[in-house]
C-alpha cells in the first residue's frame, strides 16, 4: 500500500481571457475523456492526468532520507497536435526534476484543444506536492488552461482584433544565463579579470589575452561563469532576495531573444586628509542594459548620471586637464560641469553592439574604451581615457587572434581650437597574437593617428585590416600622420607562473636609436611583468609585479594636436612619458569576499614652466617636440624631478555577482615630492578614505 500521496494543481494560466474569449475554447481531450461534455473536459483532463501521476511518480531515495515535504513546480504544454511538452521544472533536488520529466515523457497523445474551431496551444502551471497525495482523498477543482495562441475573432464592428500581443508573454521561458556565452563583452575590472586570469592562462590552452576586453564566448571555454554564479546562490527563494543576492532585476527570455537590465550605482563617502573640505563623496545612479537577439548578435548600453568630490589631488588633476571652454575633464569619465563646492557633475553613456557573422570574426561598433596587454598598465592602448567612438574586429583562427579597432578622438585644449570647435582625430590600431607555443606567446602592434587636414577626414586608406600603417603615414608625408610600433610577449613558466612584457616604439631613426649619445628620438618605453597564481599555495591568491619604463617625448609630436591621447588624456600609460615606476599587486577572493593591495614607487620628470625655463623636457605628451631642452643627453626622470609613492589597500563583499554589486572599503596613501613645487608638479601627501556600494562595470584609476 503506497503511503505517499499526491496533489496535482493546476494553478492559474499565463493570461487571463475574458468570458467571451472562454465561450470560443476547447480544452484538450485527455483518452478516456472524449464522452464528457465540454464544461467537464477540464475536469475529466486534471482528474486523469492526476491518476497517471500518483501511480507513476517514484519518490528518489534522497529525497525520502531527507523526509522533505514541499513541491515540484512546472510549465507544461499541449500543442497543435496533442503532444505534451514540460516547459520548465523549479524543485530542490535534481533527482525530482529528472522524475517529473520523465513520468510526462510516459504521457500519452491527447486531443489538441481548440479556439474558435482551430487547433491551438494551451499551457498549464502544476504543483506536485511532496510527499504525494491520493486524488481520492481531496476534491479536485477544473484545470485553468492559458489563452489559446491564434487569431481572435471579435464582434468588434471596426474589423478584427489580433491577440498577437498576448502571444508574445506565451513564448517567455525562465531566463537561462544567456549572456556567459554571448558575443557581448566581459566588463573589463582588473579585479573581476584576476579570477578567470589563471583559467585562461594555462599551459597548452589557445587562449588570446592581451586585447581586452573579452567576449564572454571567448572565454566560456576555459571558465564555467554559470557555476562561479552557482556556486555563490544565497537568500531566500522569496523575490526580493533572489533579485537582490543573485539575479538580474528584469531578465526576459523568448524564443529568438533575451535581455536583461539591473540598476547601476557608485555611491561613495570618504575623507582626504589634504583637502580643506570635508567630505569627499561620489554619487552615481544609471541603468545598464544588455541582450542578445539570435545567437550572433548582441547589445550592451549603460547610461550613468553622477556628481563627486574627490581628494584634493584627484579634483586638481580634474582641473589641470580641462578642456578649452574651462569644463574639467574627470579621469575616465569625460567633460563636466562644475557642482556645488568642490564638485563635478559628470553624466557619461557606453554602448555597443556585438556581431559575430561566422565563428572566427567579431564586429563591435560602440562607444567605450578598450585595452591591450597582460599587465595593469599598457604602454601600447590603455582604458585611462574616457570613453570615445570604435569600430573593432576581432579575428580568431589557428593560432592567431587579430584584433583591428578604429577610434574617433578629440584634443579639446583652447590652442588647438578652430572656430570655436575642438578639433577630431583619428586612430587605427592592429594587434596581431600569435601562440607561438604551449608557453610562447607574441604579439605585433602598429598604431597611426591622423587629423581631418585639407578636409582628408577619415582616411579609407587605413580601413584596409592587412596594411602596414607605417607605410601608409610615409607616403601621405611625414606630418600626416604619427605612427607608433609596439611588441609584446607572454611565456607561461608554469600553470602557475606568467611573464609578460612589452615594447613600444616611437621613432623610427635607427642611427639616433643605436648612437649611443642618448638622442631626444630615443623615444621607446617597455614594460616587464609577473603574475603567480595560487601563490605560496593559497587558494585565489594571485601576486603580480610590473615594471614600466618610457622615455621622454614618446607619444608626442611636432604637430600639436597628433599626440598619444583623447579628451586630454594619455591613450597609454596616463603618467604619459618621461617615467619609470614599479608595481607590486596582490588580489584575492574567497566566495563573495575580496581584498586588493597595491604598491606604486616611481620616478617621474616634469616641466617647470616658470623663471627663464620654459623647455619641454618630455613627460607632458600635449606638448611639441620643438620645444625640447635638448637633442642628446636625454635621460629618464630629467627636469623637475618627481619620486612618487602610492599605497592602495581595498577590501569588501560582492552583494550581487551577476551585476557585480558590491560594498567596499578602500584607504589610498599618496606621496609626490618633485625637486621645485610648481603649477604643474606640487607637494602632495594624503591619505584618502572611502567606503560606498557600486556596481564594478569598469576600472576607476586615481594613481596618476
Amino acid at each position: 500500500m503506497k503511503h505517499l500521496f499526491l496533489l496535482v494543481g493546476l494553478l492559474t494560466s499565463l493570461v487571463s481571457l475574458s468570458q467571451n474569449a472562454i465561450d470560443f475554447e476547447k480544452s484538450p481531450i485527455y483518452p478516456g475523456c472524449e464522452s464528457v461534455s465540454i464544461e467537464e473536459l477540464k475536469v475529466c483532463f486534471n482528474n486523469k492526468l492526476n491518476a497517471h501521476i500518483y501511480d507513476s511518480f517514484k519518490i528518489p531515495q534522497e529525497v525520502l532520507d531527507d523526509n522533505y515535504k514541499g513541491e515540484v513546480r512546472l510549465l507544461f504544454e499541449v500543442d497543435k497536435q496533442g503532444a505534451i511538452t514540460v516547459l520548465y521544472i523549479d524543485a530542490v533536488y535534481e533527482s525530482l526534476k529528472e522524475e517529473t520529466k520523465r513520468i510526462f515523457n510516459e504521457l500519452p497523445q491527447v486531443t489538441p484543444g481548440t479556439y474558435n474551431g482551430k487547433s491551438t496551444f494551451f499551457q498549464y502551471s502544476l504543483g506536485i506536492k511532496i510527499p504525494l497525495i491520493n486524488p481520492s482523498e481531496i476534491q479536485m477543482n477544473a484545470v485553468e488552461d492559458a489563452a489559446p495562441i491564434s487569431t481572435v475573432q471579435s464582434d468588434d464592428l471596426n474589423g478584427d482584433v489580433s491577440n498577437e500581443f498576448d502571444e508574445v508573454n506565451k513564448k517567455l521561458v525562465p531566463y537561462e544565463q544567456l549572456e556567459y556565452t554571448s558575443q557581448l563583452n566581459i566588463p573589463f575590472t582588473h579585479n573581476y579579470y584576476a579570477r578567470f586570469d589563471q583559467d585562461i592562462n594555462g599551459l597548452g590552452t589557445n587562449s588570446h589575452t592581451a586585447a581586452k576586453p573579452f567576449v564572454f564566448e571567448e572565454v566560456a571555454p576555459y571558465y564555467d561563469f554559470k557555476a562561479e554564479k552557482k556556486a555563490l546562490i544565497k537568500g531566500s527563494d522569496s523575490w526580493w532576495s533572489r533579485k537582490l543576492w543573485n539575479e538580474h532585476l528584469i531578465a526576459v527570455q523568448g524564443k529568438d531573444y533575451w535581455f536583461t537590465i539591473d540598476p547601476v550605482f557608485d555611491l561613495q563617502l570618504g575623507t582626504d586628509t589634504e583637502a580643506d573640505y570635508s567630505t569627499t563623496y561620489n554619487n552615481t545612479r544609471g541603468v545598464y542594459i544588455q541582450g542578445g537577439l539570435g545567437k550572433k548578435f548582441s547589445f550592451s548600453a549603460s547610461v550613468f548620471e553622477s556628481q563627486g568630490r574627490f581628494a584634493k589631488y584627484f579634483n586638481d588633476y580634474a582641473e589641470s586637464i580641462a578642456a578649452g571652454n574651462d569644463e574639467p575633464i574627470v579621469p575616465g569619465r569625460g567633460l563636466s560641469k562644475r557642482f556645488k563646492d568642490n564638485g563635478f557633475d559628470y553624466p557619461v553613456a557606453e554602448g555597443y553592439i556585438s556581431y559575430s557573422p561566422a565563428k572566427f570574426i567579431n564586429i563591435q561598433f560602440g562607444h567605450g574604451r578598450n585595452f591591450i596587454g597582460d599587465g595593469y598598465r599598457s604602454l601600447l592602448q590603455s582604458d585611462v581615457t574616457s570613453p570615445y567612438p570604435y569600430l573593432k574586429l576581432n579575428t580568431k583562427f589557428w593560432k592567431i587572434k587579430y584584433t583591428n579597432t578604429w577610434m574617433w578622438l578629440r584634443d579639446v585644449r583652447a590652442e588647438v581650437q578652430e572656430d570655436g570647435a575642438f578639433l577630431t582625430k583619428y586612430m587605427a590600431n592592429h594587434y596581431l597574437s600569435w601562440n607561438v607555443s604551449k608557453r610562447l606567446n607574441i604579439g605585433l602592434f602598429e598604431s597611426v593617428l591622423w587629423t581631418d587636414d585639407n578636409n582628408r577626414g577619415f582616411d579609407i586608406n587605413y580601413l584596409n585590416p592587412v596594411i602596414f600603417f607605417r607605410a601608409i603615414e610615409f607616403s601621405t608625408g611625414q606630418d600626416a600622420g604619427n605612427a607608433i610600433l609596439g611588441a609584446s610577449a607572454k611565456y607561461k613558466w608554469n600553470n602557475k607562473v606568467n611573464l609578460y612584457g612589452q615594447f613600444i616604439l616611437d621613432e623610427f631613426s635607427i642611427n639616433d636609436i643605436t648612437g649611443g649619445n642618448k638622442s631626444w628620438k630615443n623615444k621607446f618605453g617597455y614594460q616587464i611583468g609577473l603574475k603567480y597564481f595560487d601563490a605560496f599555495k593559497v587558494d585565489n591568491l594571485l601576486l603580480q609585479f610590473e615594471y614600466n619604463r618610457v622615455r621622454p617625448y614618446t607619444y608626442s609630436h611636432n604637430t600639436i594636436v597628433l599626440n598619444y591621447a583623447h579628451n586630454n588624456q594619455p591613450m597609454a600609460h596616463l603618467w604619459g612619458a618621461n617615467f619609470s615606476e614599479a608595481i607590486l599587486i596582490g588580489r584575492y577572493t574567497y566566495k563573495r569576499w575580496f581584498g586588493d593591495a597595491k604598491i606604486i614607487v616611481g620616478k617621474r620628470g616634469f616641466d617647470f614652466n616658470e623663471g627663464n625655463d620654459f623647455a619641454n623636457y618630455g613627460g607632458n605628451i600635449f606638448r611639441s617636440e620643438v620645444d625640447r631642452n635638448a637633442d642628446t643627453g636625454i635621460t629618464v626622470g630629467q627636469g623637475n624631478t618627481a619620486t612618487v609613492f602610492q599605497a592602495d589597500l581595498q577590501a569588501g563583499y560582492i552583494i550581487n555577482p551577476v551585476s557585480n554589486l558590491r560594498i567596499f572599503a578602500n584607504v589610498a596613501f599618496r606621496n609626490i615630492d618633485p625637486e621645485a613645487a610648481t603649477a604643474s608638479a606640487f607637494k602632495t601627501n594624503t591619505a584618502w578614505f572611502n567606503i560606498g556600494v557600486r556596481t564594478d562595470l569598469f576600472n576607476w584609476y586615481n594613481d596618476f
